[in-house]
């Protein structure tokens, strides 16, 4: 029973420097420290018990860390603020051209200016957001899309 304990705090110590550190790492020895322990409780030889430890340390670095440091590294999939407007389309209100003007983007009136200096967007007019430049939408008419 005092190899039972002995894995237990092992694998609450990796565990808790798992939580200090995010270093993916001492978790996955917590989670072969508690394989030992489950194999300590059942009777196992401590040769076995270290072999199970190592194994399955090994097992869960391999398997899991990778797929952790993927989804760790990985940007949002959700885009937000104006990030989420850049391609959207919209409607001119009021005219736009360099100096400015008015469109409505998904129900929202936003000021805008075209991008291009010598263009002149009428009323009605189909736009597309190719940036957002403070609270201004920079855009050019869809119907120059060519998608």
């Amino acid at each position: 029973m005092a190899a039972v304990v002995i894995w237990l705090i092992v694998a609450g110590v990796l565990a808790v420097g798992e939580i200090l550190t995010l270093a993916l790492v001492f978790g996955m020895f917590a989670v072969g420290a508690g394989a030992a322990a489950v194999v300590a409780l059942l009777g196992g030889p401590t040769a076995a018990q270290v072999v199970t430890c190592i194994g399955v340390s090994a097992l869960v670095t391999a398997g899991l860390r990778p797929v952790a440091r993927r989804h760790l590294n990985e940007a949002p999939r959700l885009l937000t603020g104006t990030q989420a407007l850049i391609g959207a389309r919209g409607t001119v209100l009021e005219p736009v051209d360099e100096n400015g003007g008015r469109i409505k983007i998904g129900g929202e009136v936003w000021s805008a200016r075209t991008y291009a200096e010598d263009e002149a967007l009428d009323p009605g007019t189909p736009v597309r957001v190719l940036t957002i430049e403070g609270a201004t939408a920079v855009v050019h008419s869809a119907s120059r899309d060519l998608v």
